[in-house]
């Protein structure tokens, strides 16, 4: 089965384009993306902080089951518009690679349904080509089936 979430990594290019078609109204794909509570439970990682605004920060953390912190990732949130935009930073503590720019759209399609848009700037090809040796769109793919499930399951309620 081909995955639902589609990568685009031209080459020679340093950053990367997402997109996903989700069975969600936009409103409830945007609440996804900025209620700690609906994070945790598609993303399976705590929120230490989400402050949506402008200048505003988040930082998440994912432990295995001796409490060990396994993963831990954080940055700045640049430009904040309800239902439409989100514009961060994603650093992964303890990473060999650094800080990218993430831009991520949302647009309400006309069937209902919400699209996500996510296009990630790396400071280098090298960064990019290193990320994606690493199982990230399978992740990210497994990931955006949590979302469609566990959100899809609040239009049944």
């Amino acid at each position: 089965m081909e995955p639902k979430t589609r990568v685009k990594a031209e080459d020679g290019q340093q950053d990367l384009l997402i997109t996903r078609t989700f069975e969600l109204p936009l409103p409830l794909l945007f609440t996804a993306y900025t209620d700690p509570a609906i994070i945790e439970q598609w993303m399976g990682t705590k929120v230490l902080k989400l402050d949506n605004h402008k200048h505003g920060g988040w930082q998440f953390e994912t432990t295995n089951a001796q409490g060990q912190v396994v993963f831990r990732a954080g940055g700045v949130i640049h430009e904040f518009v309800p239902d439409q935009k989100i514009t961060r930073t994603f650093e992964i503590e303890n990473a060999p690679f650094g800080p990218q720019l993430e831009f991520l759209e949302f647009e309400s399609l006309p069937n209902g349904a919400g699209q996500l848009r996510m296009h990630i700037v790396y400071r280098s090809v090298a960064q990019r080509n290193q990320q994606l040796q690493l199982p990230f769109a399978k992740g990210l793919n497994l990931a955006h089936n949590r979302l469609q499930d566990i959100v899809g399951q609040l239009l049944t309620r």
